[in-house]
């Protein structure tokens, strides 16, 4: 009998090797399962990771956005800042040049002064002799206002409240808000309601007082303000003359006058230009004033003027009075301005009138 024939590749060993690759495949899948689960726990945990990582991202970007506008800010700020420094520069440049013009006067100067305050010394002495020796031409009872001043003081001004027509000039530049230049800079930048209450401006609105009380029931009057400009300080009534009867259009002259706040510079060629449109002219008339002018016909582009400038102006302002009146001058006080009293002066004997220079308690 023949002997079997052995085959490596039977079918016994073909089903080892399918059972063992079955084996194989079953715990690739066991593990898989669980490398699975595994990892989905690994993914949730760094997921959550992620999401916080995100979030604190989103808050740094918001934070970044707002730290960005708030440098916009700043930098506009900046801006503002620089801008707001250069014109404060500018400004204080222009007021050293104000105050290098004021600077300028010399030991002659005061000496000048000195003497003209010697001579108005001596002339107010004689005035006063000859007023106390004269008799008085005013009939007692004839006023229809009273002005009342502090304590029992009087004084004998030499200034006689007369004539048909009498129209009083008053300055209302920035001037008019104090006596010295630093001053006068300081006050023209405060709120208006302020500047109404300079003791050198209500001095000067006193004094309107104190001449309207002074003038005659028969007479009529006109109160003009002037600066670059000047107008009636009763609207509506330029180159109208008001009664000086009228008690009423006495009182509402002074309101009005005290509402007027002071501005600008002093333009004494349009105060004097403004009597043309009185008709018939004044024969009398009042100027109240602090200073030599510091424009005229023309505006100036210069930011500062010299006293010899403003002289000059004052001359050319002279030109425009036409006729013959007396003009009485009442000068305020204003520092670096020693040729004012001079030239007002002259022009008060020169025209027949008065001058004064009144201490800090007139009227």
């Amino acid at each position: 009998m023949a002997r079997r024939r052995i085959s490596l590749f039977s079918l016994s060993f073909l089903d080892a090797m399918t059972c063992g690759f079955g084996a194989v495949i079953l715990f690739y899948m066991v593990i898989n399962a669980n490398v699975r689960v595994r990892a989905q726990n690994v993914t949730a945990d760094l997921r959550g990771e992620v999401d916080l990582v995100e979030e604190q991202i989103l808050d740094e970007y918001n934070d970044l956005v707002e730290v960005r506008n708030s440098l916009s800010e700043t930098e506009e700020q900046s801006v503002r800042a620089s801008g707001l420094s250069v014109r404060v520069l500018q400004e204080l440049e222009k007021i050293r040049a104000e105050l290098a013009t004021y600077e300028d006067t010399t030991l002659a100067r005061e000496e000048h002064l000195n003497r003209l305050k010697t001579d108005l010394k001596s002339l107010d002495e004689e005035a006063r002799r000859l007023s106390a020796a004269s008799p008085s031409e005013e009939v007692p009872g004839d006023r229809l206002r009273a002005h009342i001043g502090d304590g029992d003081r009087q004084y004998l001004s030499g200034l006689k409240v007369g004539g048909q027509r009498i129209l009083m000039l008053v300055d209302a530049s920035a001037s008019m808000l104090d006596e010295t230049l630093v001053n006068i800079i300081r006050r023209r930048n405060l709120p208006d309601k302020t500047k109404l209450q300079a003791e050198k401006w209500q001095q000067a609105v006193s004094t309107v007082n104190w001449l309207t009380a002074q003038i005659p029931r028969s007479s009529r009057f006109q109160i003009y303000v002037f600066n670059d400009r000047a107008t009636s300080v009763v609207a509506g009534t330029d180159g109208e003359w008001l009664d000086g009867g009228d008690r009423e259009v006495l009182e509402s002259a002074i309101q009005a006058l005290r509402q007027i706040v002071p501005a600008r510079g002093t333009n004494l060629y349009r105060a004097f230009e403004s009597l043309d449109a009185m008709q018939p002219p004044p024969d009398n008339l009042i100027l109240l004033v602090d200073g030599l002018p510091t424009q005229g016909k023309s505006p100036s582009r210069r930011g500062t003027i010299s006293g010899r400038q403003r002289l000059k102006l004052f001359r050319s302002a002279l030109k425009q009075l036409q006729g013959r009146m007396p003009i009485n001058v009442i000068l305020f006080p204003m520092e670096g301005d020693p040729q004012a009293a001079s030239a007002y002066w002259k022009l008060a004997v020169a025209s027949g009138g008065s001058f004064l220079s009144p201490p800090e308690d007139w009227p």
